[in-house]
């Protein structure tokens, strides 16, 4: 199995990109946000995810593991393949994604293309209560970007900093006596209402705030 390609950008398509390792040529699909920030002839690192079927040998490329992660958690859910997992991952940002699973928030999935409302609320409903991926580096929402300038933004960089105090907050209240899930959707109502760029300490306390009876 492929888990990383580290290499050089040969071209970019629609949908796909071919990344050049050492003189081998890998067909790469990807999302349109992940293609978007690609630069031919420019060093890159992507996260793969293969999938081996009896007829087809694919890769799914990502320059962050957490979207690598999310992408592999959303298509355990009936009915969402690698189509609708990258829309979904081209239309909202993981950290997002993540207070949306935390609220059982169907209106963000049904954001994506091809997400009708039926898919949106079992995507909602089903993954509500289950943990968040952990992803192949310890799933604390550290991306691994490529190495490019244009893999690299203002807005990327916050989300991942809300992704790491996300979790750092529900760790913290977890340590205080409450269950996962109740944590989880008070951290992402704080992170929603405005929540947003806050420093650890202010996140848990406005949690705790929630969570008051």
């Amino acid at each position: 199995m492929i888990g990383m390609l580290k290499g050089v950008v040969d071209a970019v398509g629609a949908d796909e990109t071919v990344i050049d390792v050492n003189g081998v040529g890998y067909l790469v699909a990807a999302g349109v946000q992940t293609l978007a920030r690609l630069e031919v002839g420019a060093q890159v690192k992507m996260h793969i995810e293969t999938h081996v079927r009896e007829d087809a040998f694919k890769l799914f490329g990502f320059l962050d593991e957490t979207e690598r992660a999310w992408f592999v958690h959303l298509q355990s859910v009936q009915g969402v393949g690698a189509k609708a997992a990258f829309a979904i991952l081209d239309a909202v940002p993981v950290s997002e994604i993540a207070s949306a699973v935390a609220l059982g928030d169907k209106a963000t999935f049904g954001r994506a293309k091809g997400v009708g409302p039926k898919l949106a609320t079992r995507i909602a409903t089903e993954l509500k209560d289950k943990a968040p991926p952990v992803g192949r580096n310890l799933g604390i929402g550290l991306p691994a970007h490529a190495t490019t300038p244009s893999a690299t933004s203002t807005s990327g960089k916050a989300s991942s900093d809300d992704g790491a105090v996300r979790e750092e907050a529900v760790s913290a209240l977890l340590n205080l006596g409450y269950a996962e899930t109740v944590a989880r959707q008070a951290v992402a109502t704080v992170q929603r209402n405005g929540g947003e760029g806050l420093e650890l300490g202010e996140v848990i306390r406005q949690s705790l705030k929630e969570l008051a009876p």
